[in-house]
């Protein structure tokens, strides 16, 4: 019998799903049993839907010019699991396209494919100890840091959020706190469930203790006597900024390391994870994860000076309003922010471009930089104006910032969008540092200029995350190899 056009789109349809629904048990156990991280051409699917695994599917046909089916990773991923693997990160999505499509396997069993290109991760026993993790200042930043690390938590998880210290301890405050990190206006609500205890003084979520500290310095705290050690401490306070201040917090019993979530001042090293990361040195006790602009735009920037040169040019930033601005007109010390940022656009200052330097050494001096605070609370977008070492077209600029998207060493930190219709709030919830917005770039000569979107909340915390990752000494791979 033939089968009508609806129907052949809907038996289609359907046939993904159930793909998709069997691929989900599997994705989890690796994770949660193995620390084996399931990525689709660097989309992670840990925790992810039904719908969100076959349209991480139908992206890569962007990429490749042709489709990869979910009946064609779904085997891939079934021979993954029933092997020994050290905890790692494998792109199911490129294992299984270079397989099907690229003839990868040279004629070799998927078995034997499989362990060739998984060899790094295959007879490596995990010999990396868990971090206990305080987040210091339970904020925007916080509350988004506590939802990442929440969401892969399990046996194999190696950071481990342990607890958070933040002022107040009035009636109320544990529920007050709760509620914030299950609701978000921005972000929506938290996945998974989560409750009081008063009893230990600590909130409880998808199977994880955090004790909830009061205090009003880390003086104040002594964190061994919750039976946390060698703590990773990140403040997301941005009341400390240089070296001397942040020692504060090795008054705390039981610290080990500091990560500021704000550009530092002083001798503290700005990290922009992807481009310098490896220039945190055992030595280094306090890190700095740099600020959301920097991390959006400095990725982008090294990938350009690489292949072209940057002679000079000026980063505009358009920025969602923050809490440091007034919701009305109100008196703030600093020049024009004391207006009302639902209701104004406000020009006002950033070191971004200032700050590329500090982890692009060899763009010092070559940037100039300012911001527009506009009427929206989330999603940012960076303007880079730009004169190369060499002329260029806008088809070879885009070809070439879309394969560092996919292929490059920076293929977590830079996305790239070739929609006509995207605007800010289809950014929300980015998990990348920068989203090159491949439809706007101008290109004339040796001049170019680029538009990068990026969620300022959410796609800073994930590069925080990695930050913490290295700070923690934990070094997974990514399989297979970028060629």
């Amino acid at each position: 019998m033939t089968l009508s056009h609806e129907e052949q789109y809907q038996k289609s349809w359907q046939e993904r799903q159930e793909f998709a629904e069997n691929m989900l048990p599997l994705i989890g156990r690796l994770y949660r049993n193995k620390g084996v991280e399931v990525v689709v051409y660097g989309k992670p699917l840990v925790n992810a839907t039904t719908i969100e695994l076959i349209k991480a599917h139908k992206m890569v046909e962007r990429y490749e010019g042709q489709k990869l089916r979910l009946r064609e990773s779904f085997p891939i991923l079934e021979a993954i699991s029933q092997l020994e693997l050290a905890p790692g990160r494998i792109d199911v999505g490129k294992l299984a396209y270079g397989y099907q499509h690229k003839n990868s396997s040279n004629g070799a069993s998927l078995q034997d494919y499989l362990k060739r290109e998984l060899a790094e991760l295959l007879d490596n026993p995990d010999s990396v100890k868990p971090t206990d993790v305080v987040l210091y200042g339970f904020g925007r930043i916080g509350r988004l840091l506590a939802r990442l690390m929440l969401e892969r938590n399990g046996p194999s998880s190696k950071l481990r959020l342990r607890a958070i210290v933040v002022r107040g301890g009035k009636e109320g405050d544990l529920e007050k706190r709760a509620s914030l990190l299950r609701r978000d206006s921005i972000h929506g609500l938290f996945n998974g469930s989560i409750t009081v205890d008063h009893e230990n003084q600590g909130i409880k979520a998808n199977g994880t203790f955090i004790k909830v500290i009061y205090a009003n310095s880390p003086s104040d705290v002594d964190y061994t006597q919750y039976g946390i050690n060698n703590a990773l401490v990140v403040d997301n306070t941005g009341v400390w900024k240089d070296d001397k201040a942040l020692a504060i917090h090795f008054e705390s019993k039981g610290t080990a390391r500091v990560l500021l979530t704000a550009p530092a001042k002083g001798e503290v090293p700005n990290v922009v994870y992807g481009v310098n990361q490896d220039m945190i040195l055992p030595e280094h006790k306090i890190v700095s994860a740099a600020s959301c602009t920097t991390n959006a735009i400095t990725p982008v920037l090294k990938a350009l000076n690489d292949a072209f040169g940057i002679r000079n040019g000026h980063v505009e930033t358009v920025h969602s309003y923050t809490n440091d601005q007034n919701l009305i007109d109100n008196f703030h010390k600093a020049e024009r922010r004391g207006r009302a940022a639902p209701l104004n656009m406000v020009i006002t200052s950033t070191g971004a471009a200032s700050a590329v330097a500090k982890a692009l050494p060899e763009l010092k001096g070559k940037l100039t930089g300012n911001a527009i605070r506009v009427p929206t609370p989330n999603v940012s977008m960076a303007i880079l104006s730009l004169n190369l070492d060499k002329a260029t077209s806008k088809d070879e600029l885009n070809e070439f910032l879309q394969h560092t998207a996919l292929f490059s060493e920076l293929q977590d930190q830079i996305d790239y969008t070739s929609s006509t219709e995207i605007v800010s709030s289809d950014l929300v919830g980015s998990r990348y540092a920068g989203v090159v917005d491949s439809q706007a770039t101008i290109v004339d000569g040796d001049r170019c200029v680029l538009y990068v979107w990026y969620d300022n909340e959410f796609g800073y915390s994930v590069q925080v995350i990695r930050v913490m990752y290295e700070m923690a000494g934990i070094k997974y791979p990514t399989l297979p190899q970028s060629r």
